[in-house]
């Protein structure tokens, strides 16, 4: 399943070299972070609508937005997916409530 996930993250790798008048990742990446956050944050929105609106079909295009716009945030900031994939996978096993009390200590 995260094979479409690291096919992407390389594609949006790829892109931090890209023509921003060519490309809407390398022009977001030009932007800057607060565009990224920015972008974000209405894909959040979006996204919370669809869900609201009981759509399924909505709600699948606006989380590929949002998790897609997510992805770009990452390699901004030169994070690898694969290290989120790692957090996720450690956390198997553990109860959200304990995992929520091991990053308060």
């Amino acid at each position: 399943m995260s094979d479409v996930l690291l096919q992407l993250s390389q594609i949006l790798e790829q892109r931090k070299m890209a023509d921003p008048n060519e490309s809407y990742v390398a022009s977001l990446y030009s932007d800057g972070l607060d565009k990224i956050l920015k972008k974000i944050g209405e894909e959040a929105t979006e996204t919370v609508i669809a869900a609201k609106n009981g759509s399924d079909k909505e709600l699948i295009y606006e989380m590929a937005d949002l998790w897609f716009h997510t992805l770009i945030l990452l390699s901004h900031q030169n994070i690898e997916l694969k290290t989120i994939l790692d957090e996720l996978e450690r956390r198997f096993g553990l109860s959200g409530l304990e995992e929520k009390a091991r990053r308060e200590k």
